[in-house]
């Protein structure tokens, strides 16, 4: 069975804070490279096309990923610009479209069945938050009533918006017809100089699309940028498989 879905795995990350030569993604969670469990928890779901964003030195994890597509990110312009590299693969698709993280291997079948739903209730960008009990560092997801209004990054933050706990995880889901359209108007405006896929929301309220935030579980959606958060996640996953 294959559902009218499609996954863009971004993958182009080095795996320098891991003090690796192996691409991020690569990185092994309980004896599999963290997007291996990405592709597998996808194809389990029978979704119909799955697109892995790589960087130009990225062969390793084309073999891991094969047969399934990608493209390539010459230049690491961003988030929203590693989403645009996909534009081709996905050309005229309009079912819905899930953007994941390379790093978060634990994300289950049902928190991905949960957004690719709440795309077909008629909302065209659909994050998924956590509550956060040290929120620090993490993007404030502002709410009013189920309408997902913004996402705030915390050095942008008010003292207001970062009392806020409900926070961005990184997963992203979108209607295929709009996706492309609301990148086409991602600015780089910005202290990094790069293409912020968060600024999708605030980008597809103002085309009079309608967005949301679902809360999902801190665990699950964790990813890892270290050797510890990598050995966190390997806790998690294992402490899954006990339960």
């Amino acid at each position: 069975m294959t559902i009218n879905a499609a996954a863009i795995i971004l993958g182009a990350g080095k795996g320098t804070r891991m003090k690796s030569d192996l691409p991020k993604v690569m990185m092994p969670v309980c004896g599999k490279p963290m997007i291996k469990h990405i592709i597998e928890t996808l194809e389990s779901m029978g979704i119909s096309k799955i697109v892995t964003v790589v960087s130009p030195e990225g062969d390793l994890v084309k073999k891991t990923v094969a047969p399934h597509p990608t493209c390539v990110q010459d230049k690491q312009l961003g988030t929203g610009h590693a989403v645009n590299c996909a534009r081709e693969a996905l050309k005229g698709f309009d079912g819905a479209v899930m953007v994941i993280f390379g790093d978060t291997p634990l994300i289950t079948v049902q928190t991905l069945e949960r957004a690719v739903n709440k795309v077909s209730e008629g909302y065209s960008v659909v994050v998924f938050g956590t509550h956060m009990a040290d929120p620090a560092r993490y993007g404030r997801l502002k709410m009013q009533g189920d309408e997902l209004l913004g996402i705030v990054e915390y050095k942008d933050a008010t003292e207001e918006e970062r009392a806020i706990d409900f926070c961005n995880s990184g997963f992203m889901t979108f209607n295929g017809k709009d996706l492309f359209e609301i990148l086409s108007h991602i600015g780089h405006e910005n202290a990094a100089g790069e293409y912020y896929l968060t600024d999708a929301v605030q980008i597809a309220r103002q085309m009079g699309l309608k967005c949301t935030a679902l809360v999902g579980d801190a665990e699950e959606l964790a990813s890892a940028n270290t050797q510890e958060e990598l050995a966190l996640l390997e806790t998690y996953l294992k402490k899954r498989h006990h339960a």
